[in-house]
């Protein structure tokens, strides 16, 4: 069975502040984050995940946990919400570590502390980081992949086809909120088949379009690799419609739930 998760051999918490902040499209923003200790970072490529932690409205400091080892989830839930930080899951979107620089890129939500942060995060707000390692980890064998996600992947699914070699061969399905988020400076090789998916309707449920585009689309032969991440209906529908509808082995399909729609992540 292919592992989940390749962590990083070594980690560290790692505090940094804001340097910039770029509005891409209405949907999304990147926050580019320095500072010296980017230096204990290690660059993985593809989707490298990583904790991000930011103040709360009203926190005049950002404060970070000290362990760097399990027990730093503890520490942060034994703060009081005066001085407890937010702490959200995000995928870095490129590295740069001769400037000491890593951008974030934020799907922007109405609601939620991550989105707002996002909006308003100026150049020397503090924020921190600490590596959880990558998901994406294609077998040797896989002939083509299946790449799709909601607004919330994106990020991982550019990053994941930016670091990608040349020879690889995907059909990638991506859904995003209005037509206004659709980019056409992405770069990926040649042998792969992005189709962008523009929900356009405040009130469709986030993930669908990309479900039933996956159900629609026809396998190419040989061996696969998928990996889908997005809204848990998204994720977990396409994992069910692969290894039921397909066949595809459960082990060939890497498959995350980032959020479930209609509820809000805890504090």
């Amino acid at each position: 069975m292919l592992p989940k998760v390749r962590a990083p051999e070594s980690r560290r918490m790692i505090t940094l502040e804001v340097r910039r902040n770029t509005r891409l499209t209405p949907g999304f923003s990147t926050v580019t984050l320095g500072g010296p200790d980017l230096a204990h970072l290690e660059p993985m490529g593809f989707d490298q995940t990583v904790r991000l932690f930011f103040p709360r409205a009203g926190q005049d400091r950002l404060t970070m946990p000290t362990l760097s080892n399990e027990a730093w989830m503890a520490q942060v839930l034994l703060l009081p919400k005066s001085r407890r930080p937010w702490v959200r899951n995000y995928t870095v979107r490129r590295f740069r570590p001769e400037l000491g620089e890593v951008d974030i890129e934020f799907a922007l939500h109405e609601t939620g502390p991550a989105s707002a942060w996002a909006r308003g995060a100026g150049p020397g707000d503090p924020a921190g980081i600490f590596d959880m390692g990558v998901s994406y980890l294609p077998p040797a064998d896989a002939e083509w992949q299946l790449l799709a996600g909601d607004e919330s992947a994106v990020p991982a699914i550019l990053a994941i086809l930016e670091h990608a070699p040349a020879s690889l061969v995907a059909d990638v399905f991506l859904e995003v909120a209005s037509g206004e988020d659709v980019r056409t400076d992405i770069t990926a090789p040649d042998g792969v088949e992005v189709r962008w998916l523009a929900r356009d309707d405040p009130a469709a449920r986030p993930g669908a379009l990309a479900l039933e585009a996956v159900r629609e689309s026809s396998p190419r032969p040989g061996r696969s690799y998928t990996w889908v991440a997005g809204e848990s209906a998204l994720a977990t529908g396409v994992r069910r419609h692969l290894v039921r509808d397909r066949g595809v082995p459960k082990a060939d399909v890497a498959f995350y739930g980032y959020w479930r729609h209609g509820r809000s992540s805890p504090g």
